[in-house]
């Protein structure tokens, strides 16, 4: 699986973390699992086409000590489906920035 991990993070960081995605992101109905959208425009043709598949998001899974951001783009409805792919380089890039944004708008290692 590819992912983008932010590790070794304190317990008052984990807890700042946590609020944020409980505030940007859905929750998972799992402990510790967020899903986050991406945006209609950076869907891939495929995906665009399978608007029955929707919405498409990526999982954020919290740890003890990290975050874990998966480099899958997922439908929420179906488990196997030719729209569910690893993120092209703008959903990359975009699931990047989100974390980019988590890390400064929480003071993670500040």
């Amino acid at each position: 699986m590819r992912q983008y991990v932010v590790d070794e993070l304190r317990k008052n960081e984990m807890e700042r973390v946590t609020s944020y995605l409980e505030k940007y992101c859905e929750s998972g109905g799992v402990n510790r699992l967020f899903w986050l959208q991406l945006p209609e425009e950076l869907l891939s043709d495929v995906q665009a086409e399978h608007k029955e598949c929707g919405p498409f998001c990526i999982g954020i899974e919290v740890t003890d000590n990290s975050v874990v951001f998966e480099m899958l783009v997922r439908s929420r409805k179906k488990l196997r489906c030719s729209c569910i792919a690893y993120a092209s380089d703008q959903q990359r890039q975009f699931i990047l920035s989100f974390a980019d944004k988590m890390i400064r708008e929480t003071e993670v290692g500040a």
